[in-house]
């Protein structure tokens, strides 16, 4: 039987939560769809070992903003060689300032095009801000012409993406995840703390990309609030990005830099969360914040931005949102009140119960890559 071949777009060198959610569904899809992956740029992509040794290609293009003639040349020389290899293009963006691929799928005959949003607000900075915001405004008018399917992880990021013509039109899929994967594991816990100096102490952490979108230098300010009640208190960032060095020097003006731990980018991101007591996440802006996810399937409380972050994301009872404009001091109260609470060793969510509302609310991607995997092959009969 002829597989069903996708062409996917998105992955950087980062193992972000995009990366994240698209291998989640990849390494649970049978063997009726075939994937491959194309990323704009000649850096070795995230998993993209593990991918090829799993039978998918992976086509590189030089950077658009570097090489423009050079980008659109093996654009074009891709699409002509291999556009009739697949039955669909499924890019994966955090806005529309590039749909080129939907652009030069549609001219080479592919006859199913899906944008999947994933983003809610512009992450950039700068005169990158201005230039991305300029051309998010005007692919929305264009965007229908070439999409035939419109996808979101959200609500907000469907309506941050898309134009209202097609809201209607627009599926929520579920950033979902392998539950099993992220369950608390104590000796996975004892092992990271006594590798990082962590044991004995009281350990907050955070996992995203270094980027003013994840608001890490509020995480710090509370850091510096709680320090006279919570003495052991340590912070630990995984992940990179462009706000490391920044993030360095705030920790040293707030005289923490020797309770913060940069432990970068993880292969293992899930052993991590068994190592924290607490999960931060004041994000300014998120499509979804896959992280949210995969530290409530480890059962840790969790402190999170409200009217920011999508209520979709909400899932143990042990999830608190609150308003950044509440300011440190509110969050590190909260902190330092469950702390002595809970006697010193805030609880986490039983497995029992973390098991069933993932079942319930569809976040288990072991159930929820065979929806997803019937959505693409159940539509498929649309397109030809």
């Amino acid at each position: 039987m002829k597989k069903y071949r996708i062409l996917v777009w998105g992955f950087t060198e980062n193992m972000g939560g995009v990366e994240n959610v698209i291998l989640n569904y990849y390494q649970n899809f049978d063997n009726r769809i075939a994937i491959d992956f194309m990323a704009e740029s000649k850096k070795k992509m995230a998993y993209e070992d593990l991918l090829r040794r799993s039978g998918s290609r992976v086509f590189h293009l030089p950077r658009k903003r570097y090489h423009l003639l050079e980008y659109y040349q093996a654009l074009k020389r891709f699409f002509s060689e291999h556009g009739s290899d697949y039955d669909c293009v499924w890019s994966n963006v955090n806005n529309l300032s590039n749909i080129d691929i939907l652009v030069y799928a549609k001219r080479f005959g592919v006859k199913r095009r899906i944008i999947h949003s994933h983003n809610s607000k512009n992450m950039f900075k700068g005169i990158a801000r201005y230039q991305r915001g300029i051309m998010q405004w005007k692919n929305k008018f264009i965007i229908s012409k070439y999409a035939t399917d419109y996808w979101a992880c959200s609500k907000d990021a469907a309506d941050y993406v898309f134009p209202a013509k097609v809201l209607s039109q627009v599926k929520i899929i579920r950033n979902a995840i392998e539950v099993s994967k992220y369950r608390f594991d104590e000796q996975k816990r004892k092992k990271i703390r006594k590798q990082y100096n962590l044991e004995g102490h009281f350990v907050i952490g955070n996992v995203g990309r270094l980027h003013f979108q994840k608001n890490q230098i509020y995480i710090l300010k509370i850091l510096k609030k709680i320090k006279n009640d919570i003495p052991t208190a340590k912070l630990v960032f995984v992940g990179d990005g462009p706000d490391k060095n920044n993030l360095y020097d705030v920790a040293e003006k707030l005289n923490v830099k020797d309770d913060v731990i940069f432990a970068g980018s993880q292969a293992k991101i899930e052993d991590w969360y068994s190592a924290f007591d607490i999960f931060l996440f004041p994000s300014l802006f998120e499509g979804f914040g896959n992280a949210l996810i995969e530290a409530q399937a480890n059962g840790l409380m969790i402190l999170a931005s409200q009217n920011v972050i999508p209520k979709e994301t909400i899932i143990n009872s042990n999830y608190k949102m609150i308003p950044l404009d509440k300011g440190s001091n509110y969050w590190a109260k909260i902190i330092v009140d469950n702390f002595k609470v809970f006697n010193h060793k805030i609880p986490r969510e039983l497995d029992e119960n973390i098991k069933y509302n993932f079942e319930n609310k569809g976040y288990n991607s072991e159930t929820n890559a065979v929806k997803v995997e019937d959505l693409l092959l159940k539509d498929k009969s649309k397109h030809g």
